[in-house]
This record gives C-alpha cells, structure tokens and sequence, in this order.
C-alpha cells in the first residue's frame, strides 16, 4: 500500500475560543471529519462524541456510561473544512479554550449482520487508506455475533458503546487480546471477560461479540469505532514503563500528532496528547478521556520525529514495571515516498 505522504488529510487536531453567541463554524481541519472528539481545555466540561453515521447531534461522552444523547446546540453539522458549532458552553462557551480531534471515514454502505443469531442491519462509514471505520449496529444477543468493519485488514482497536443503555464503553486492543477489556469511561486496569468479545481477535472481515449487554444487547443499538494500523500513518502497540524522568521512549516510526495512552496493568486515567497543546518540547499538555476534568499543562512528555518519549514518573504514561497500550497516528512519517524526512521539532 502507498505511504501516507500527507497524515492531515486523514486526522487533523484543531482549537479554538468559544464565543457564547450564534452557531459558528469551526475551519481548519482540512477535510469533512466523520467523527469528532472535542473537549473543553480550561473547564471541566465532558468530552463530546459524534459521528456522520449517528449524525452531528448525537453525542457520546467518553467520560460517562450515558446513553447516546440528542442535543442541537452542540455539534451541528460535519462541514467540507470542518464543523459548526451551537451555543452550549461545553462546546462553546464565551472565551473558553477548546481541542477538536478529527478523523475521517467517508465511503458509506450498510448490510446485515453475520455469524451466530439472527442477522441484524447495520451502516459504516470507512477509510480504507487510513485504517478507520465508523460502524452501527443492531445488537443480537447471541455470543458468535459478528460485525463487518470494511477495513480490509484485522483492526488493533475497537471501541463499542452501547447507544440505547446507559452501559461502560468497552475497548478492545490486540496486544491484550480480545478476552480482555478497557473502558474509555473508567480508570480501571485491563479486565476479562469472554462475554464482550467472545473471546476472539478480528479478522480482516469482521469483528466478533459476545452475549454481554455493553457490545451486543438484543434490538439495541451500538456503535463501534474500528482503527487498522497503516504504516507511517498510525500505531497501536504497547510498552513497559521504567519510572524514569528520562523514561521509556516509544518507537512508532513517525512523528506523531496524536498519542492515547492508558495503563493497561493499572487504574490510571486515558492520557490524551496532540501536536497543537502547545506543541512544542516538553510543553506538551495533557486531556483525560475517563474525565471532564481541564487540561493539565504539567510537562511530562517530548512528541518526537520518530515516537514519543515519556519525562514522568508516575503511573499514567511510565510507572516502574506497568504495561501500557497506546495508539497515535502521524504528523509526517519518517521518510516519506519523496524520500525527503521528517524533522524533529
């Protein structure tokens, strides 16, 4: 597959000052996102979820177990460079600060449901060259369920939140292992539990799900957040914190413009980094996914042309002997297919 020269034409990070009046549109972004992240830097308002295939006014909170929830003055529409902004001050209050992770899917489609029980409808919406698709499902309640994600190749990650029940987030990742569990709504270590995902890695087809309520309740619906690693673009992988202020340093094979981090052996909050806050060595500053609490600005990790590199101590990025999973995707690969490289910043 070819490299992916321009990583911003598939995720880009863009801020922003909320005003307090009429809805406006945010630019900048540089393509129309599919799903859209946004959290409030300087309060402690909740992190927004929404999709093109929910559509703009259906929000999720990655910080809470809470239904799929309909609000117009929140997100309003996914725009050709961007999205437009309502009124509400999680989202846009007066000169209040505010990060906006963006991703885009895009070709759409939808079918029935395959493998144990009765077929159920499903949609997507999928990038094929970036290794993202956005899919809705109807659950079955049947253990052996499976879901196509058109991705082409076996996921690393998928994220599942039940829209019609007030149920966890659950988070698949294969360097776990699909018998295993995390929840973006939580803290909480790495769990077990043969009921979520049956069990079973995915294939480059399908991905699979258990009996339990949170991934796969009878007539509910859900939707699944599936991420491909594509060489130069994204990475998932995990690593073995040294409790060293000069600590583990991460080789993903780009310079990363987007970094997760959730401690995987422990209870330890999602870290959430990016190139924009304020994007420079060692200032770059941190977002909790698990809670609405505002960004922290404590220094404790250098985004690097080939990786990250962790400057704490502590258990949420390098505690002594704890594993770690994370993802990032790229703001320029190493060397790129004009064989010119990226440079450290």
């Amino acid at each position: 597959m070819a490299q992916i020269d321009k990583p911003n034409l598939h995720f880009n990070t863009v801020l922003y000052t909320g005003n307090g009046g009429n809805a406006r549109g945010i630019t900048g972004v540089g393509f129309q996102p599919d799903f859209v992240w946004n959290k409030g830097r300087d309060d402690t308002w909740q992190h927004i979820l929404t999709d093109s295939v929910r559509g703009a006014t259906k929000n999720l909170y990655s910080d809470a177990a809470t239904a799929e929830v309909t609000d117009t003055s929140r997100l309003q529409s996914f725009d050709s460079d961007g999205f437009t902004v309502g009124t509400n001050n999680q989202i846009n209050n007066n000169t209040d600060t505010y990060v906006a992770w963006n991703w885009k899917a895009g070709t759409t489609g939808s079918g029935t449901t395959t493998g144990s029980g009765t077929g159920k409808a499903y949609s997507y919406s999928v990038n094929t060259t970036s290794g993202f698709s956005i899919v809705k499902y109807v659950g079955n309640g049947s253990a052996g369920h499976t879901i196509p994600h058109h991705l082409g190749v076996a996921p690393k990650m998928v994220a599942i939140k039940n829209l019609s029940d007030g149920q966890s987030w659950r988070v698949g990742f294969t360097t776990l292992g699909f018998s295993k569990y995390l929840a973006f709504n939580n803290a909480d270590a790495q769990a077990s539990n043969s009921v979520m995902f049956n069990n079973t890695d995915p294939t480059s087809s399908v991905f699979t799900l258990g009996s339990d309520g949170s991934t796969n309740a009878n007539n509910e619906n859900f939707i699944a957040y599936c991420f491909a690693e594509k060489k130069g673009y994204s990475k998932f992988g995990s690593y073995t914190g040294n409790g060293n202020a000069d600590g583990a340093f991460v080789y993903t094979g780009f310079k990363p413009s987007f970094v997760m981090i959730k401690c995987s052996s422990g209870s330890n909050n999602w870290v959430m980094l990016d190139n924009k806050r304020v994007g420079y060595n060692p200032d770059n500053n941190r977002v909790y996914a698990d809670v609405t609490n505002a960004e922290d600005t404590t220094d404790n990790t250098d985004i690097l042309s080939n990786g990250f590199k962790s400057k704490f101590t502590g258990g949420t990025s390098n505690g002594s002997g704890a594993t770690y999973i994370y993802m990032a995707f790229a703001e320029n690969p190493i060397v790129g297919s004009n064989n010119i490289p990226a440079t450290a910043r």
